[in-house]
Order: structure tokens, then sequence, then C-alpha cells
């Protein structure tokens, strides 16, 4: 007997445990930056231009431009953070050695899963939407069938996931490069205009472009996607820094193209007033129907729904490591090598959402909670640099003045909103 108890023993040692298994680290640079493009470039693009032609007019693509550039400093901030600490929970894991409260830790976490989810039902409601041009369904129906396709998928394995949304991205990004495309083939006046794009010495002028540069911001929210698979890239302290970097630059580079394509090819008034305007600019330029651009749109939304379940999946993981949340939720499969409880109750709840509760104006809820969650991140790196005497070794580190800069602009982007709502709300 004791015998065979020794062998049991011995078993369960040798035996797997599938809390223990460690996400596989198969993500390489040009895989990571697909994922980051694909997070931030999604279906806000395609419907975010009109609003910012209505708010800076021809100046809307240098709206793009200053809101790169603020949202760059706390990209700064997160490549330095990614590189100290190289794991899933990301922002909660960052505020919770910045702030050494493991309550601040456990809210920044949960608030992230909150958002990510709340996202990904909204975007599933709108690729409802698109997928309804087409397919003769209920919209309950397209949305439970959208939702868990794209859970199997995160589920199925993160290179496979990130494969699969690196496709979507591809097609997304080839949309506007076709609509980028047919504006220099088409639209002898994209060079001839460029003065316009300039800053007008007049106020009004000047509070459309902060406006818009405001509006500009949210469409590069989810860049920081990139640090939440921080434990499934290969030698994340190098290639971390240059995934969140690239990201940020390509897609400056692709907002800028095309929000000048649409504003020369389409008048700013008539832009703002189109449900589709990219979709409009796309017809105004070939004389194609505009239901090639609801095509990619709907390739945009779905990339958007696997990629926030992989982040609410992969924080929920790191949160359980962490001891915040119910510790079935950090075991990961053998076989998928991926936190398949986390992914299934991120996907339910996503569904959940998406089915029973109203989403209109959450998009711009997400993206204040989104710049407070910076802000803090911000703050928490500065206190890890005051700490600590010497830097750690091997890592990128960002100019102490930078978390600073990346604080006070997140801080002036809430009040500058803040404002403008009060002006609307009062002001009639």
């Amino acid at each position: 007997m004791a015998h065979e108890a020794g062998e049991t023993r011995s078993a369960d040692a040798a035996a797997p445990r599938h809390a223990d298994l460690g996400l596989r680290r198969s993500l390489t640079l040009p895989y990571a930056v697909l994922y980051g493009m694909g997070v931030t470039i999604g279906a806000g693009i395609y419907v975010l231009i009109g609003a910012a032609a209505a708010r800076a007019g021809m100046m809307a693509p240098l709206a793009f431009v200053i809101a790169a550039i603020l949202i760059g400093l706390t990209g700064a901030s997160f490549a330095e953070l990614g590189g100290r600490m190289p794991v899933a929970a990301g922002e909660a894991a960052y505020v919770r050695e910045g702030f050494r409260s493991e309550r601040w830790s456990a809210a920044v976490g949960l608030l992230v899963i909150g958002v990510a989810i709340v996202a990904a039902a909204a975007i599933g409601v709108g690729s409802a939407g698109y997928i309804g041009l087409f397919v003769d369904l209920p919209q309950p129906v397209i949305v439970a069938a959208v939702v868990l396709a794209m859970g199997a998928i995160a589920a199925w394995g993160i290179k496979e996931s990130v494969i699969f949304a690196g496709a979507m991205t591809l097609v997304e990004i080839g949309g506007l490069l076709l609509l980028v495309a047919a504006g220099a083939v088409t639209e002898p006046r994209l060079l001839t205009r460029l003065p316009e794009m300039l800053p007008q010495a007049n106020l009004t002028a000047l509070v459309g472009l902060v406006g818009a540069s405001l509006l500009a911001v949210f469409a590069f929210i989810g860049f920081e996607a990139l640090v939440n698979v921080a434990e499934e890239l290969e030698e994340p302290r190098r290639t971390l820094p240059r995934a969140i970097f690239l990201t940020l630059g390509l897609t400056t580079l692709l907002y800028v193209l095309v929000a000048w394509v649409a504003v020369v090819s389409v008048p700013p008034a008539e832009l703002a007033a189109s449900r589709a305007p990219l979709a409009l600019a796309f017809e105004r330029l070939t004389g194609a129907s505009q239901r090639v651009m609801s095509a990619i749109a709907v390739v945009a939304t779905l990339n958007g729904i696997i990629v926030q379940i992989i982040l609410a999946s992969r924080v929920m993981y790191g949160l359980s490591r962490q001891g915040t949340l119910p510790p079935s939720l950090q075991a990961v499969s053998p076989v998928t090598r991926t936190p398949l409880l986390a992914t299934g109750v991120t996907a339910t709840l996503v569904l959940t959402f998406a089915l029973l509760l109203p989403l209109e104006g959450l998009a711009d809820l997400t993206a204040r909670f989104t710049l407070v969650l910076f802000a803090l991140v911000n703050l928490a790196l500065i206190r890890i640099k005051a700490r600590e005497r010497v830097p750690p070794p091997g890592i990128w580190l960002a100019p102490s003045w930078v978390p600073w800069a990346a604080f006070a602009s997140c801080v002036a982007l809430l009040v500058a909103d803040f404002a403008v709502v009060l002006a609307s709300t009062f002001g009639g």
C-alpha cells in the first residue's frame, strides 16, 4: 500500500498542472505590430473622419497629428513599464508597483476588463448592423454567432488568434490604403491644397482644431493592449517598446493620409453629414458602390471583437495570478496554451452585454475611462522612477520628463472634454 501511495504521489507530481503552465512566447515583432495595429485601427476610423471634419474642416488631418503626439507620450511610458514588468496584467501590475496598493491594482485591472468587454459588446452590435446588410437574419442571432465565433478563435491559441486578427487587420488596412491610392490616382488637388491643412489664425478655427484633436485621440486608443500580451512575446523587453512605437507611427501615417484624401474628395460639411464617410469618399473617387467599403468595415469590426476578447481574458489571467480574481481563471490549457476559462467568461460577458444592454454613448465613456487609466499609469511610472536610485539594466527608459508630460496631457484632454460637454449642455 505504501508503495502504491508513493507511485500515486509520483504520478501526481509528474502530471502537468494546468494552473502552473505559462503562456507560450511565440509572438515576434511583426506579429506584435499586427496585433497592435489591429486593436488600434478598427471601426472607429471609418466613422470618426466625418465627426473630425465637422469640427476642424480641412484641418482634420492635423488633428490626428496632434493627437498622435499626445498619445505618443503615454506610449513611451507604456514602453518602459512593459520592459520593467512584462506581465499579462499590464496596467494593473504597473499601478500596483507604483502605488504599492493592491486595491488600486485590482480597481484598475477590473476597469481595464470592463472597458474591453463593453467595447467588444458595442463592436459586436455594430458588426451585426453591417453584416445585416448582406445576411437576412435577426440581429440577436448575428450578434451571438459573431461573438461566439470570435471567442472560439481567441481560445484556439494566441499565435493562431493573432494570425487571424492580423489577416483581418491587413484587410481593413488594405481598405484604407485602397482609398488613399484612389485619391492619389483620381484627385489631382491632394498636393495643391495642402496649405489648407495649416491652422487658421482665428479663435473659432483653433477651438475646432482642439475639439477634433480630442476626438482623434479616441482613434488611437487600443495600442496599450500590447502590454497585455507581453508574456507571449519573444524577448519582450526588446520587442514591446519597438512594437508600441511602430504601431503608433504607422497608425498615425495611415490616419493622416486617409483623413486628407477624405476631406479633399468630399466637402467637410457633406462628409460630416454622412453615416459612412469613408464609403462616401470611396464612391466619390471611384464611382464604385459603397458596399465595397462597407464589407471592409465588417472585417474591421470582427477584428475589434477578437482583440478585445484577447485583451480582457489576458488581464483576467494576470489578475488571477496576482490573487485578485479566483485562481481558476489562471488555468492554462495544455493543448492551446491559452486561458480557456478566462476566455470563456469574457466571451459570455461580451455576449450578455451585447444582447441585453443599451450601448449608445458608451464609446465616449470608454474613452474617458481610458484617459483616466492612462493618467494613473503615468503617475505610477513617476513614482517608480522617483523611488529608485539606479534603473534596471537592459530595458528601454523614457526620459524623466515624459511621464509628467503624458500625465498632464491626459488631464488636459479630460478637462477639455468636460468643458466641451458643459458648453454643449448649457450653451444650447
